[in-house]
């Protein structure tokens, strides 16, 4: 009894056996939360780490990458130009195509038509918002500006417009804008040439086979500045409504420097049509006046007719043919050498020797230098001189220049010719071409006194263009004073000149269109101050010639040896 008693007393109690079980069970359980509870850990670890680790490729990949991360569509990296380079004749690139973008929207993705609208009115004020606005409401996809810039593309592009979108696309790109508007001309959108050089020569820049060849030009674009900057200046200075320059390479034809002003950027893609952009050089027409004398005295020379000193004896101060009048500016002796006519720009004079030349003489010299015939370069710009009718007194007229049209260009390499032992070299605007055999228009012998009596027109006290008189360079040339073919309101003053004349290389014309005298301006005249006393060429057009020779003459000594030590002798000796 006292064993079961024993027993009943313990029943309320666990046994041995399952107060161990309950135990390790209890211990198990506080196992596995703390495993399950460590996995997560490490999940969670692992997790951020391989988020770390992410972002740090990302990053490290955003910052080597060099694709511009502003586009909206993926773009190419390949560029493959469709137009060659254009390059002056030291390499200087003046043309060239890039990669650039028009402006789109698609109105599909616009969110916020009266947001965008704003903010194209605040950033773009010269765009039209109300056409915009109009074909937003129409939802067809549309452009809204051609050919942006870089800033232009990143003012859209933070907008944070989905549907303002980028069209890439090849531009033409000028180099220095206005420079060389008159002769490179431009492109349009599809890259197809529409003036200048770009039309010209528009199937051999967009041949395939010579894409990596640039196209190299005669220009020097660091002469062509300055020659740019001296007619501008001068255009300023004598309150004139224009004017032109070309330098030429009496030897070759390269023509080195051809401004024309007023000029425009060709990068604005403008229609032009006001008569005065047009190119003066080579599709100008105009009356040139007193340097057709020297054509008159190299006829008179070369057909043995005169020598320089001859004496033409009582030459009238005017004359009358038919019901014309021709008179001089001034007055000269009764009589004058050869040489005196051309030096002192005796009109009538000139008439004397043109009588001694005959007329068939001179359609001869006009037939073979083609004076009247549209002139050659590689340009479309080119002017038609005025068909000349043989009539009463044109003769007369012509031997100094009045009644016989040509363009600048036709003269100044007429003046080459003269220079260069008298033949007639084709001016062109393209390195290293085919040179073809020149024509021979006058004798040798001819061209030698031609030069002497020109840099006497300089030097002489007689003559009329003092001011090109620049130490070291030897300028010859000749003035001339006229009226614009059919506009005698409108008043031509030019000066050809030819450098060094003891061996010419260069011939300058130089032109202004309707100068004033500048009274503010003091002149030093052989070695005297003075002011402009007549509005001829003598006192503005050698004025900005003899400026401009004295500072593109030691850029092309550099070029030529014996220029440059025929100068330093002079200048140092």
């Amino acid at each position: 009894m006292k064993k079961k008693s024993k027993i009943n007393k313990n029943f309320n109690q666990t046994s041995f056996y399952f107060e161990d079980y309950f135990e390790i069970n209890k211990k198990n359980k506080i196992l596995k939360k703390t495993s399950n509870f460590q996995d997560r850990i490490y999940l969670l670890f692992f997790f951020f780490f391989s988020l770390i680790l992410i972002f740090s490729i990302k990053i490290t990949h955003i910052s080597l990458n060099k694709k511009n991360i502003f586009y909206y569509e993926k773009q190419s990296s390949k560029f493959s130009v469709i137009r060659r380079d254009i390059v002056d004749r030291n390499g200087v690139i003046i043309s060239r195509n890039i990669n650039t973008f028009h402006a789109a929207i698609d109105p599909k993705l616009v969110k916020d038509k009266k947001k965008l609208l704003i903010n194209l009115r605040i950033n773009f004020p010269e765009l039209q918002i109300d056409e915009i606005n109009k074909k937003l409401n129409e939802k067809k996809y549309f452009r809204i500006k051609k050919r942006i810039d870089h800033n232009e593309k990143e003012k859209l592009w933070g907008l944070g417009e989905k549907g303002i979108k980028f069209e890439p696309f090849q531009a033409r790109m000028y180099t220095h804008g206005n420079l060389f508007s008159h002769i490179i001309g431009q492109v349009d959108y599809d890259n197809y040439g529409i003036s200048g050089l770009e039309k010209y020569f528009d199937k051999e820049l967009k041949n395939k086979k010579l894409l990596n060849q640039p196209l190299k030009l005669t220009l020097d674009s660091n002469i062509q500045y300055i020659v740019n900057k001296e007619l501008d200046e001068a255009i300023k200075t004598f309150d004139a409504t224009g004017g032109g320059a070309l330098l030429m390479d009496v030897n070759n034809g390269d023509i080195i420097s051809l401004v024309s002003l007023p000029n425009f950027n060709i990068n604005k893609r403008v229609t032009i049509k006001d008569e005065k952009f047009i190119n003066k050089i080579t599709k100008g027409v105009y009356e040139l006046g007193s340097i057709f004398k020297t054509f008159t005295v190299a006829l008179a020379l070369d057909h043995k007719l005169v020598d320089t000193d001859t004496i033409i004896k009582d030459i009238p101060n005017k004359i009358k043919c038919s019901i014309h009048q021709i008179t001089d500016m001034k007055e000269h002796p009764n009589n004058l050498s050869v040489e005196e006519i051309l030096i002192r720009s005796s009109n009538v004079g000139s008439v004397f020797l043109a009588k001694k030349v005959g007329e068939d003489n001179y359609k001869e010299f006009i037939k073979k230098t083609r004076l009247t015939n549209n002139p050659t370069i590689e340009l479309e710009e080119v002017g038609t001189p005025h068909q000349l009718k043989w009539d009463k007194c044109k003769l007369e007229t012509i031997s100094f220049g009045h009644g016989i049209t040509t363009t600048p260009l036709q003269a100044t390499a007429l003046y080459g010719a003269i220079s260069n032992g008298g033949k007639l070299i084709t001016p062109s605007l393209i390195k290293d071409r085919k040179i073809e055999k020149p024509k021979k228009i006058i004798e040798s012998e001819t061209s030698d006194k031609l030069i002497r009596i020109l840099r006497k027109v300089v030097t002489s006290k007689n003559g009329t263009a003092y001011l090109a008189n620049k130490n070291g360079y030897y300028v010859g040339g000749k003035t001339g004073t006229a009226e614009s073919y059919g506009k005698k309101n409108r008043r031509i003053n030019t000066f050809i000149s030819i450098f060094p004349s003891h061996k010419p290389n260069y011939t300058l014309f130089v032109m202004l269109e309707n100068p004033k005298i500048n009274k503010n301006l003091i002149y030093s005249y052989r070695g005297v101050k003075t002011k402009a006393p007549y509005n001829t060429s003598g006192w503005n057009s050698v004025y900005v010639a003899g400026k401009i020779i004295e500072k593109i003459g030691p850029i092309l000594a550099i070029n030529n040896n014996e220029f440059t030590d025929q100068y330093v002798a002079e200048k140092f000796n």
